[in-house]
């Protein structure tokens, strides 16, 4: 049993609770899509667990390559990019930054963290414009993405099976439970979701990162990004 597990950005309850569920499941094997540490108040204890994991891939997503750079990220993240790297040290950091932009599972599946084409432009539960343009040279038959923290499944006319498994620790679909999929040995995809104290996640993010993290614990909060905090 596979288990994508994808934008835990530094939500350590969350991850603990879907990798406790995860086991239950049978989960043996981890992809691990990016965005680790960025955001949340346990940056390098959700880290830790992650490399405790065996018989995992990773990949890298925009949050670690923010972290290393924090002048390329939007500026309401460079604080929060700061204090990120600050906790995880720079070897770290640049070792998270310099991971695969993308992956090949079994030869029929392909992994990146928003498209194959960036790290930022992501896939949506339904099709939008131009979202060809982002699957252009994809020859397997199931692409994995996340990034938009929207759990999906659906096929392009192309005929290419699209995952996103959602955001274990932000997620922007309303619910703000952690959500996480498995994929059994026979290929058939489960989303699940695992609850946890997202209030108390959030709380500690304010108290973490004072004013700089308050678009970042509102976002768990609410499970959706706020027009107003942007």
């Amino acid at each position: 049993m596979l288990a994508l597990l994808y934008d835990v950005h530094g939500n350590l309850p969350a991850l603990d609770a879907v990798l406790a569920d995860a086991r239950a499941a049978g989960a043996e094997r981890w992809l691990l899509g990016g965005d680790y540490a960025l955001f949340g108040a346990w940056p390098a204890e959700s880290l830790e667990r992650l490399e405790a994991l065996e018989a995992a891939v990773w990949i890298r997503g925009n949050g670690e390559r923010w972290t290393n750079a924090p002048a390329e990220a939007p500026p309401p993240v460079r604080p929060a990019a700061r204090w990120c790297a600050e906790r995880l040290g720079a070897e770290t950091v640049a070792r998270l930054a310099a991971l695969p932009e993308q992956a090949v599972l079994d030869r029929s599946t392909r992994c990146c963290h928003a498209s194959p084409l960036s790290d930022v432009l992501g896939l949506l539960p339904e099709p939008a414009a131009g979202e060809q343009g982002l699957l252009d040279g994809v020859r397997e038959r199931r692409l994995i993405a996340g990034h938009t923290h929207l759990p999906l499944r659906r096929t392009t006319a192309a005929g290419l099976e699209l995952v996103n498994p959602g955001s274990v620790g932000m997620p922007f679909d309303g619910d703000p439970r952690a959500a996480y999929a498995l994929i059994a040995p026979d290929g058939t995809v489960s989303h699940r979701r695992v609850a946890y104290d997202h209030r108390a996640a959030a709380a500690a993010i304010r108290d973490a990162l004072g004013a700089d993290g308050e678009l970042f614990a509102r976002r768990v909060e609410q499970a959706r990004i706020d027009p107003a905090m942007e």
